[in-house]
């Protein structure tokens, strides 16, 4: 079968999935979630098909020769906008990581919905009583198939504005699935501050669209960016603004879609929030598609975002805004996660901070390092996320077991003593948290960061690479919080006592996603790493450089960022130990840091108060604007005014013409008519003798008249 035709049907599975749960299968459970399972099987095997059949074997090359086919779409005048699919080298990474994670998210699923309670109080209205199957889990498994055809839609189109169907679909997947249990007021309002705020970028995006097709004529990837005279004429073009370039404007609006999408700051303040989705859904959003769709999308477009720049000269406006960003989220980012009880949004703010890394590395022109980022974070967060929804079942089902009614199932002070109770959960959430850390030399996650940091040492973005090292060491100090709270010394809540290891199917994909969280690693570590002569250890730097016009030169081997990184995970991992492992919290101990930093852990527990900041700011002035000027101002007074006086009018209007029009023209003219007719019938009524002789004598006068009249013209 031709690559190109492979490439078309990927995405198509799920979508099927989805509208047969939808029509069909809705009332059948089981039969649901084997259709959505079975889906995405299909669509991982045919990736793995297009990515080990025919994308490898031509490496670097299959950049210059993509597999593409586009068909005509929209007619557009005297052309038409094709629309396509595309697999060049980024696009092909993409498809195997995707579709391997939704489907270990998906079979994680089945055993989430079957077994226990969602997260949450057993109370809440909408929610399954405990030891049910979730009610709306047909409806579930419709919505992350739909979820996923989205994100695999987006990363073969070959086109921007196909990209952005994508992208804005993967918006409302995000909107229905993080307010999943809309019967918890948390969870509705969650969804809309998502849905609105990821709005805001796309916005913005949108224009930057519309821009680069003005200056293009068209949206195409090939046609653009591996079009050197195009990249020339943007990087050169004037903007509408003064002293930016076409390129420098639009890559800054395209850019604002990411930080939507992908909660950089100042637009970070929704990802936590999205927590209030089902487990499998946070990692759906975290790992698999919605964030890393906002990566991805700047990696694909990176050549506009830099069009005009070469290594060693300054940075271009929207390269220094990736930069700047990406670096202060990243350590913004991880300051919160520190101070942070619910296991949940831990790891949110480890995902905005993580993708900081990879945003501040495109920023440095780091655009391999980005997309390699990009791929082990995928892995080593599914996993923990993942394992953290393997947490809170456990504590739930111990919760019911015990009797004991925690308040909230989430927070790592309930918990405790975990690694007993959940052996498996333990260990694959140990690989997925030393991932994340940057542990040296074992987990992918080392090797990715070291390739950022020595990106930026090397090339001299001193600033950043200190930030992202510091970023780094925060990070290794809360993922070993985080694993000591939950999992080390004894339990300190009855529930967590009692709670049982998850079933299989929640194991199972936690187990593959934790070799991925070690293996993914190696296609990166550099060909001269210890001067050791191993053969081309390193394929992921040339193959993925490939995508690019001119391939970006791989980084000569250097001992600082690599001590760095080890330094730094090390360091973080050790003090995290002994602040929180050596001597494990006791029940009702306050934490450590917050004794140590008093005033300070209060202001990153609140998370810099920007959510009351938002509100005061945003929030509230946009309500007072609908309920006053909106409302009262606008709709009560200005429409509603004018709807009445016209009303007032029209009924003036009315009254007018019935007085001067209707009453004496209109029925006047009816009455004499009437009258005439009835004043005729009265005098002509008399000569209605009811006599017969009467009316013979008529009808021969009649003859005798219409004869002599006959007589004389017939004589003429």
């Amino acid at each position: 079968m031709q690559p190109e035709l492979l490439t078309w049907l990927i995405p198509l599975p799920p979508l099927a999935a989805c509208a047969l749960i939808v029509l069909f299968t809705n009332r059948s459970k089981t039969l649901s979630h084997l259709i959505a399972v079975g889906a995405m099987a299909v669509s991982l095997v045919l990736s793995l098909w297009v990515f080990f059949g025919y994308a490898l074997p031509r490496g670097g090359g299959l950049g210059q020769e993509p597999i593409a086919s586009g068909v005509a779409w929209l007619p557009t005048g005297t052309t038409t906008f094709d629309v396509g699919v595309l697999v060049d080298p980024l696009t092909a990474v993409m498809l195997f990581f995707v579709p391997v994670t939704c489907l270990m998210i998906f079979l994680y699923s089945v055993g989430y919905h079957n077994h226990g309670l969602p997260e949450g109080e057993h109370d809440v209205k909408g929610l399954p009583p405990h030891g049910t199957v979730e009610p709306m889990y047909s409806r579930f498994f419709a919505f992350i198939s739909l979820f996923a055809f989205a994100m695999l839609t987006l990363v073969v189109a070959d086109n921007l504005l196909l990209l952005f169907i994508g992208w804005e679909l993967m918006g409302l997947c995000s909107y229905l699935l993080i307010g999943f249990w809309y019967g918890k007021d948390s969870a509705q309002k969650a969804a809309v501050k998502a849905f609105m705020t990821t709005r805001v970028g796309d916005v913005i995006m949108m224009l930057g669209i519309v821009y680069l097709y003005s200056q293009t004529g068209t949206l195409n990837f090939r046609d653009i960016l591996y079009n050197a005279e195009v990249l020339e004429k943007l990087a050169h073009t004037p903007s509408v603004i003064a002293g930016f370039t076409a390129s420098n404007l639009i890559g800054l609006l395209l850019f604002a879609g990411t930080i939507g999408k992908s909660a950089q700051f100042p637009l970070h303040v929704w990802l936590p929030d999205a927590m209030e989705g089902p487990t499998p859904v946070s990692a759906m959003i975290h790992a698999a598609t919605m964030v890393s769709a906002g990566v991805y999308m700047v990696i694909r477009l990176f050549p506009i975002m830099s069009a005009g720049w070469e290594r060693g000269q300054p940075l271009t406006p929207a390269m220094t805004a990736m930069a700047f960003i990406g670096a202060l989220t990243a350590l913004f980012a991880s300051t919160i996660a520190v101070a942070q009880n619910d296991i949940k949004r831990v790891l949110a703010y480890s995902t905005i901070s993580q993708l900081g890394y990879m945003v501040a590395a495109l920023g440095i022109g780091a655009y391999v390092a980005a997309a390699f980022h990009l791929i082990t974070h995928a892995f080593f967060k599914a996993l923990l996320f993942l394992g953290s929804g393997s947490v809170i079942h456990g504590v739930e089902h111990g919760d019911h077991e015990a009797g004991e009614h925690l308040h909230d199932h989430n927070d790592m002070m309930n918990y405790g003593g975990l690694r007993a109770r959940m052996p498996r959960t333990f260990w694959t959430f140990l690989i997925g948290g030393l991932a994340l850390s940057g542990f040296p030399l074992i987990t992918a996650g080392f090797w990715s960061k070291d390739e950022i940091l020595a990106e930026a040492f090397v090339n001299g973005h001193f600033a950043v690479f200190v930030t992202l090292a510091l970023a780094a060491f925060l990070t290794a100090f809360y993922t070993m919080r985080q694993i000591s709270l939950t999992f080390l010394g004894e339990p300190r809540t009855k529930s967590a006592a009692h709670a049982p290891e998850s079933v299989w199917t929640m194991t199972a994909p936690l187990m593959v996603l934790a070799f991925f969280a070690v293996a993914a690693g190696w296609v990166g570590i550099p060909n001269d790493f210890l001067r050791l002569s191993l053969g081309n250890l390193n394929w992921f730097h040339p193959f993925v450089g490939g995508t690019l016009l001119h391939e970006p030169e791989a980084l000569n081997f250097n001992f600082v960022p690599l001590l760095t990184s080890i330094v730094v995970a090390l360091g973080g991992l050790s003090f995290g130990w002994l602040v929180y492992g050596r001597k494990p919290l006791a029940t009702g101990a306050p934490d450590p840091l917050s004794v140590w930093l008093g005033p300070i852990f209060t202001l990153l527990k609140n998370k810099y108060y920007f959510d009351e900041l938002y509100d005061y700011v945003f929030v509230r002035p946009s309500y007072w604007l609908a309920e006053k000027f909106a409302y009262l101002f606008v709709d009560k007074t200005l429409i509603d005014g004018t709807l009445h006086a016209i009303g007032r009018f029209a009924l003036w209007l009315g009254s007018a013409f019935r007085n001067y029009v209707d009453a004496p023209l209109v029925n006047g003219f009816g009455d004499l008519v009437g009258e005439g007719v009835k004043s005729f019938g009265r005098s002509f009524r008399v000569i209605q003798t009811g006599k017969v002789q009467n009316y013979l004598l008529v009808v021969l006068w009649a003859v005798l008249a219409f004869g002599a009249l006959f007589f004389v013209v017939a004589g003429r």
